[in-house]
């Protein structure tokens, strides 16, 4: 839980911070200075020291972080200090690859269940989990307090799973669909679209000159 109001554009740093000192500590590093870590994430000491500031003192003088004080700090900060179970709605190509993907379990997030509505994904193996029907969705998200959640299906049936999702208690979606969720002010949503990030690039690029060779 927050320890007091933070902006969320400084919450949304965090992670960042999180898997920077993750590497350095793997690289054997005790402590890190905001000038370092900041070199890394190119983003500036002094905005470091600022947003981790709102949650207590952690450098030392003359040493920087300790890495795996501040490792720990952030995890709790952050609620990845234990493990948090989620459901996946969506068995197609991208569910198989988001079912697939070890980086979550890595990362204190496991998926417990895999959700479809087609008959001819409905028990069909995918990686560890055998997919389960849409009609289970709900009961088993109350059986095991579920509460974060992934959509991986078509833009046009998502808000109808974010709806049964939210019913059944999920209060944080990751959303892959490309579609904007209608959700309780109590959910969270984030949205991975990668056409919505091509589009951010491009707007630069096509601004740049023609490229040098063409006519």
């Amino acid at each position: 839980m927050p320890e007091r109001h933070v902006p969320d554009i400084v919450v949304a740093r965090l992670p960042l911070y999180l898997r920077a000192l993750s590497a350095i500590q793997r690289e054997g590093l005790a402590f890190i200075s905001s000038k370092e870590l900041g070199e890394r994430l190119s983003i500036s000491p002094a905005q470091i020291r600022k947003d981790l500031s709102l949650f207590g003192d952690f450098g030392r003088q003359g040493k920087g972080y300790e890495v795996n004080a501040l490792l720990a700090r952030l995890r709790r900060i952050l609620g990845v200090d234990r493990e948090w179970l989620m459901v996946l709605v969506g068995a197609g190509h991208l569910g198989s690859a988001v079912a697939n993907y070890t980086g979550f379990a890595q990362r204190g997030f496991r998926i417990a269940a895999v959700f479809d509505n087609d008959p001819q994904r409905i028990g069909v193996r995918l990686g560890e989990h055998v997919v389960r029907s849409a009609d289970e969705l709900d009961a088993f998200v109350r059986a095991h307090a579920i509460r974060l959640a992934m959509i991986a299906v078509p833009a046009s049936a998502a808000q109808t799973v974010a709806d049964q999702l939210v019913r059944a208690g999920v209060r944080g979606i990751l959303n892959y669909a490309p579609v904007t969720l209608t959700v309780p002010p109590s959910v969270r949503v984030e949205n991975i679209d990668p056409v919505l990030h091509l589009q951010h690039m491009t707007y630069y690029l096509s601004a740049e000159p023609e490229a040098a060779g063409t006519s």
